[in-house]
């Protein structure tokens, strides 16, 4: 299923406040070469960090959770999309895409 934006798969909506971190959850499988790549915009979002945290028990096997750590640098809506590469592929496998709602982070409630 196609979405608004012509990519495959569900958009997910994250809240968030501009100027705070907020992180991104996704699952790799690096043994068969999957790598996620992200694309924004780097004047309304700062890739923070980007950490891969490895799960599997024996050394043959490599996968694990990647979490990207963004910080919304103005208020309003932000996308990110994220491709699946491989290494020896021309398209993406998969693709997630975000939609970031940033409020002003001086507000208060």
């Amino acid at each position: 299923m196609a979405g608004q934006d012509g990519t495959a798969g569900e958009v997910k909506h994250l809240s968030v406040r501009a100027g705070q971190p907020f992180p991104i959850h996704l699952w790799e499988d690096r043994t068969r070469g999957e790598q996620w790549v992200p694309s924004y915009d780097t004047a309304l979002l700062a890739l923070v960090s980007d950490d891969y945290l490895r799960v599997a028990g024996n050394n043959a096997v490599d996968n694990g959770t990647r979490t990207f750590e963004f910080r919304a640098l103005e208020p309003g809506e932000h996308r990110i999309l994220f491709e699946k590469r491989m290494g020896w592929k021309f398209t993406a496998e998969d693709r997630r895409v975000f939609l970031v709602q940033a409020s002003d982070g001086s507000a208060r409630r």
